[in-house]
């Protein structure tokens, strides 16, 4: 079914619900403008758009505008991760060490590739002192975390990486396949009718949407505890959701913060649709971590979120205290990306 007036694309009739929420969202004011795709069983059955893709409202988003998703690309370079498992070429549960020597100074000779993926690492952002150019140039900023300490125990809780976690795989899966993000981008395996960039070519900078920063929190510093995690996490460093819009962000592969259109998870593997379908179980599988000699997931009040979290190989696991609207079972997410971005979910059964 083919929409017209302010929302563009297609849908199957069964999610006309969809179109009319973005359509009320566009029309209020609550979205500027957006995009939405949804896959089941690796066929699209929504791929909608509408809306501006600037302040002004003088350029509409088009079918092939692209944004900034910010933490939503953690689901394509943790599916990178997955990929590179699946293949042989990645072990989770071997020591960050084994693929990233320096990685191992100052106590974190035992971290494992899986505890990079699962956010208990025990390194949630950069140490200070570190500005937002230091992020943009990628030998800097890998030495800067090879060198610091954790900063809690990985026996404690989980912590959310907002900018760090795409350095730890692709420094692994480097030493595997001589790969950075930019290079090892899920645009190898594109998702239907979407394309996403790790680090963006300047042919595409027409499509890319502003990003309209939010007025400021009104949070009391004096109120806060700095040396907390949350405080270091989000501090380390703080950039302005604008510097979204500088060239410099563009250009750096910052594989935790980027640019897409749609990114659904379950559609981003070529070959034959039974091929399709048998590599999205694998992934899904290894993902939510079925092997019975392991602990499913690792479950706790995240240390900079502050709220419960279940998390798998990479990916969020559905956790009734947090996020009630999601279906139960062997499910995988991630619905947490700055500026309303979050991805689809999928069944691991």
């Amino acid at each position: 079914m083919s929409d017209s007036g302010d929302v563009k694309g297609s849908f199957d009739g069964r999610f006309k619900a969809l179109r009319d929420i973005l359509a009320a969202n566009l029309e209020s004011g609550e979205d500027l403008g957006a995009s939405v795709a949804v896959t089941v069983e690796g066929h699209p059955v929504v791929d909608l758009w509408g809306g501006w893709s600037d302040e002004g409202r003088q350029s509409p988003w088009g079918e092939d505008t692209i944004t900034n998703v910010w933490s939503t690309t953690k689901t394509m370079t943790n599916l990178c991760a997955l990929v590179l498992a699946d293949r042989g070429l990645l072990d989770v549960d071997a020591p960050v060490a084994r693929y990233w020597p320096e990685f191992a100074a100052n106590g974190k000779e035992g971290v494992l590739v899986r505890q990079v993926l699962s956010h208990t690492s025990g390194v949630s952002g950069w140490a200070q002192p570190v500005t937002v150019e230091d992020i943009f140039d990628w030998e800097r900023s890998t030495a800067m975390l090879a060198a610091q300490a954790p900063w809690w125990s990985r026996a404690r809780p989980r912590a959310t990486t907002p900018s760090t976690r795409d350095i730890w795989w692709a420094r692994c899966s480097g030493a595997s396949m001589a790969v950075r993000s930019g290079a090892s981008s899920p645009r190898r395996w594109p998702a239907p009718r979407g394309d996403f960039h790790i680090g963006l070519d300047p042919s595409d900078d027409h499509r890319v949407s502003d990003v309209i920063a939010p007025p400021p929190l009104d949070i009391d510093l004096a109120t806060l505890d700095m040396d907390s995690v949350a405080v270091k996490t989000f501090t380390g460093p703080a950039p302005d959701a604008s510097v979204a819009n500088t060239t410099a962000w563009r250009r750096a592969e910052i594989g935790a913060a980027k640019r897409a259109r749609q990114c659904p998870l379950g559609g981003a593997h070529p070959g034959r649709r039974g091929q399709r379908r048998h590599a999205r179980r694998r992934l899904a599988a290894l993902a939510v971590d079925r092997r019975p000699h392991l602990p499913r997931a690792v479950h706790g009040v995240d240390l900079v979120l502050g709220l419960p979290l279940r998390f798998g190989i990479g990916y969020g696991l559905t956790d009734p205290e947090t996020f009630a609207f999601l279906p139960s079972g062997r499910v995988c997410h991630w619905v947490a990306g700055a500026g309303r971005s979050s991805s689809s979910t999928w069944s691991a059964t």
